[in-house]
């Protein structure tokens, strides 16, 4: 979203501390103003009810809730508290949200935020921004990270990819891979990931299924549901030739198959903003690079369990379950129509009595190297 037609009377031209964004090179408005808060939010207004769009994200939202944003000290002016926060572009996005939900129906607002200011999903009335949605951008930066690095390495930044479930319930969180990871010479998708042309897609096509199976909603950009090779252009189209080839054809089958997949079951998406959805099955196995959760929808939804395997070895794993008897193989990263190499568990496995993780029975699983697996209870 781009609050962008500047109208100089509504900026604070004339004060530097107040009204010019040092990083930007572009000037703010003045949003103690009655004529700045109502042009914002009718702005909102038009796009969702003349244009019919299905939502905002409203961008580098931490630069208007504080006054010191990107400021060095004596470079900004305290509220009238004495504190950094900006108590009129706080009241312009609350504003801005419940106009919007009150008058569109169906909408969702959602905030790019980069800090930890609280409740910025919150329902308004119970003292929150309002927005709908937050990007979780530690989550990003923390898996990209984990990602990119060889296999080798990853054991010792295993929890990069478990500390997201620390503050998973604070907001209602969208998992993005932005825009801003794709441009300015960062690479594609694809070329971020470690390991051989046949590592690279197993890589990404594992890390998807961590995403997809991890609590929040699911955000990609243009041309990584395909594995674009280069990073993106906003001058040229997607090079979707590229699906010429069997690699990248088969990432987007698998994209295709996990919004499928969440859309079909209830335990992937039901409780994705609270804790009673999700529960840890191995969390701390940093030397075999594995991570199991589970996933829980309502009462009389079958449950999920999904294994992820970050090195490039095949392993023969013990999993402890919740329930006992069959649970088939629901989705496999590895699985040929994908690109892997079509290793997995012939459709399913059995539990046996054997406790394991704290559970009373256990299966034997085959963890294809970089992998994801979700196995659906019967």
């Amino acid at each position: 979203m781009v609050w962008g037609v500047r109208r100089h009377s509504a900026l604070r031209t004339s004060r530097p501390r107040e009204g010019f964004h040092q990083d930007w090179n572009t000037l703010i408005y003045n949003y103690g103003r009655t004529e700045v808060q109502n042009f914002l939010t009718s702005n909102a207004l038009y796009w969702l009810e003349e244009y019919h769009i299905d939502g905002l994200r409203v961008d580098a939202v931490a630069s208007m809730l504080y006054r010191d944003y990107s400021r060095k000290e004596g470079e900004w002016v305290p509220n009238r508290d004495g504190g950094r926060e900006n108590y009129e572009a706080i009241a312009v996005l609350r504003n801005m949200n419940i106009t919007a939900y009150g008058e569109v129906p169906g909408i969702m607002t959602v905030a790019e935020e980069s800090t930890a200011f609280p409740g910025v999903s919150r329902p308004a009335n119970w003292g929150g921004l309002g927005f709908g949605f937050k990007w979780n951008m530690g989550w990003m930066n923390d898996t990209l990270s984990y990602m990119q690095k060889e296999p080798v390495y990853r054991k010792y930044h295993h929890h990069q990819m478990t500390f997201g479930l620390h503050y998973a319930w604070s907001e209602n969180y969208i998992l993005p891979i932005s825009h801003d990871e794709v441009v300015h010479g960062k690479g594609s998708m694809l070329s971020k990931m470690p390991g051989t042309g046949w590592e690279k897609f197993a890589n990404l096509r594992a890390y998807y299924g961590f995403m997809w199976a991890h609590p929040g909603k699911k955000l990609l950009f243009m041309g990584q549901e395909f594995a674009q090779g280069a990073e993106w252009n906003h001058n040229q189209s997607l090079d979707w030739h590229q699906l010429d080839l069997a690699a990248h054809q088969g990432m987007q089958s698998l994209v295709r198959d996990l919004n499928r997949i969440y859309c079909e079951t209830p335990a992937l998406y039901l409780n994705d903003c609270r804790a009673e959805g999700f529960e840890w099955i191995e969390s701390n196995d940093a030397e075999g690079g594995v991570y199991a959760w589970l996933r829980k929808g309502g009462a009389e939804d079958r449950m999920v369990a999904a294994v992820v395997n970050m090195t490039p070895v095949e392993r023969s794993y013990r999993l402890g379950l919740p329930a006992a008897g069959r649970w088939s193989e629901l989705l496999n990263t590895d699985a040929g129509h994908y690109g892997g190499g079509n290793r997995g568990n012939l459709g399913g496995i059995v539990t046996e009595p054997k406790a394991w993780h704290g559970r009373a029975q256990s299966a034997l699983v085959t963890l294809p190297p970089l992998s994801a697996l979700y196995l659906l209870q019967e």
